[in-house]
């Protein structure tokens, strides 16, 4: 099975709520993770609260066209919540 999101919910301070399709599920800080030339306009909060569920690549996506893979939202996540995925 090839790991995707099902749901994105943007929500204050930089964060996102995932739903993977594995059942995991949690809240993600990318605060850390907004740098570099697709991410650095993020740090606007307007502009990351665009953050939503694509539905044909299955990740988030924001409306300046920066994306993130799956994979790296669940280490993300593991990372910052101790969790196994």
């Amino acid at each position: 099975m090839f790991l995707h999101t099902e749901q994105i919910e943007p929500k204050p301070g930089y964060r996102l709520f995932v739903r993977f399709n594995s059942g995991v599920s949690g809240e993600i800080s990318l605060l850390g993770e907004l740098w570099g030339e697709m991410f650095e306009p993020l740090k606007d909060e307007q502009m990351f609260m665009t953050a939503r569920q694509d539905q044909v690549m299955k990740t988030v996506v924001w409306s300046n066209g920066a994306d993130l893979a799956p994979e790296f939202l669940m280490d993300l996540l593991i990372q910052q919540t101790g969790r196994a995925a």
